[in-house]
């Protein structure tokens, strides 16, 4: 049952949306950084978007992810984000294990908060881009 699990809360682990030049052109990705000095493994993460766009109620499809390890003081690319998508509430849902105790928390980064004013360096990726912790 999963009111047995013990769900430690989670420390040490971010995620963050990055802008970068391919080509020319914009590209957005979205990364988990592991601040931890011990590496994660058999992460999951699962993603989806959903809200309002012009009025209308808009959700994209749930895109499941598993990434075996992420080292310590490391990160990971999970997947492009489209630009266009930035209206709506984007949700990371991640879990994973530290040795064998199991982790599991919920990002969301709202509607509007991915934008250039927003941007800020992320040095572990020498990247600009939205740290959500």
């Amino acid at each position: 049952m999963k009111k047995d699990i013990d769900f430690s809360p989670v420390t040490g682990v971010e995620l963050v949306i990055t802008q970068s030049e391919n080509e020319g052109n914009a590209q957005w990705d979205v990364y988990l950084i592991n601040k931890n000095l011990i590496e994660l493994t058999t992460v999951m993460i699962t993603s989806k978007g959903y809200g309002r766009i012009d009025g209308e109620e808009k959700q994209t499809s749930v895109l499941r992810h598993m990434i075996e390890k992420v080292e310590e003081q490391s990160y990971a690319r999970i997947e492009p984000i489209q630009p266009e998508l930035f209206q709506l509430n984007n949700e990371y849902w991640v879990s994973y294990f530290i040795l064998d105790q199991i982790f599991d928390k919920k990002f969301v980064f709202v509607p509007d908060s991915i934008q250039k004013e927003n941007l800020q360096y992320i040095p572990e990726l020498d990247l600009m881009g939205v740290r959500h912790a």
